[in-house]
């Protein structure tokens, strides 16, 4: 089959031939359909998280899947040939007390398409423990769109709706309005909140404002937090950090009124062990919450999908280009200078 292969970090992917997918007794073979380009295939590529992020070289990256079930192992039961999916990025085994009550996005044996295993860079890919780890695509829910979700929207739903419990008329300010900071501006505003989007970009925050932010920021030319707290009339009530970087993680908790809640969905890079200071005499006095997020459990996806097929949720508005996988070094490139606005998905193999 035909894939861009990661031979070495922070070098042009090759696209060539590779061997199909094996099929496992409890997995399924995709045809992969769509499958968007997302920033955690950027750390990935440029060998920011190193080891930890993938397996021994040459590797096929990309997690935001959708496609076509062609074939499937001798135990499943939920699926059948011609299926169409949509494939969660934080999968489980299914075995260990997580999985079981439903939280497969902390599985203690943690599987992710593209990262823990080949991924849908390619025509084809083979998703392990499917009957847990797979979806049903709803009829009218395109595959560019639905590849809009794969990771970015789910893990901002996961941490809009239930780490950041973000309620109608509430303020919501989001840092970053990149793949997951829009997602997050879009469902919050869905919830009946007050988004106020944060950026270095005034493009990217004419698309924020497009996707439903009320209010914007440029952090070059202003001081965010105190801008802010200037809007809201003392704060936000839920801050969201998309990006993971000192300053905006920093930067969100300032912006928080008292008892206000900060959800911290960016990842930072892993030198100095992942480490970010925060204002901890602030968070004791002001009685912050602070909540991480990763993913989406599985159980959550009929809540997120019902949304997305009535129209209340438009995931593909954010996709402003789709690609061929001999593209995807130019996308990689444009997310290395900064550049660009929205989501990309390669729908063309």
């Amino acid at each position: 089959m035909k894939a861009a292969v990661l031979e070495a970090f922070h070098a042009p992917l090759v696209v060539r031939q590779i061997a199909d997918p094996e099929l496992t007794p409890e997995g399924v073979i995709l045809k992969v359909e769509a499958v968007g380009v997302c920033r955690s295939d950027w750390h990935a590529w440029v060998g920011e998280w190193g080891e930890k992020a993938v397996p021994p070289l040459p590797h096929v990256l990309g997690h935001e899947i959708s496609g076509t079930v062609v074939e499937t192992g001798s135990q499943i039961r939920n699926f059948k040939p011609g299926d169409r999916v949509i494939v969660p990025f934080s999968q489980g085994d299914g075995s260990c007390p997580y999985c079981i009550a439903g939280h497969q996005n902390v599985c203690e044996h943690r599987q992710m398409p593209g990262f823990t295993y080949k991924g849908g860079f390619a025509e084809y890919t083979h998703i392990p423990h499917a009957d847990g780890n797979l979806i049903h695509l709803p009829d009218g829910v395109e595959f560019v769109e639905a590849s809009a979700m794969g990771c970015r929207f789910m893990t901002a739903f996961h941490g809009v709706t239930q780490r950041g419990k973000v309620g109608p008329g509430e303020w919501v300010a989001v840092y970053g309005a990149g793949g997951v900071g829009l997602s997050a501006i879009q469902i919050a505003t869905a919830m009946g909140a007050n988004v106020i989007a944060v950026d270095i970009s005034d493009d990217k925050l004419d698309f924020a404002k497009q996707v439903g932010a009320v209010e914007t920021v440029n952090s070059t030319r202003h001081k965010p937090s105190q801008a802010i707290r200037e809007l809201t009339g003392g704060g936000a009530h839920v801050s969201i950090d998309a990006l993971g970087i000192q300053e905006t993680a920093v930067n969100a908790v300032k912006s928080l009124r008292k008892q206000g809640r900060h959800v911290q969905i960016g990842m930072t890079s892993y030198e100095n062990g992942g480490m970010v200071e925060l204002p901890l005499n602030l968070i004791v006095e002001n009685e912050i919450q602070i909540a991480g997020s990763f993913g989406m459990p599985v159980p959550e996806f009929p809540a997120m999908l019902q949304m997305v097929a009535k129209r209340r949720l438009e995931p593909g508005k954010l996709v402003t280009k789709t690609i061929s996988l001999e593209e995807l070094g130019d996308a990689f490139q444009d997310m290395s200078n900064f550049s660009g606005v929205g989501v990309t998905v390669v729908n063309q193999f």
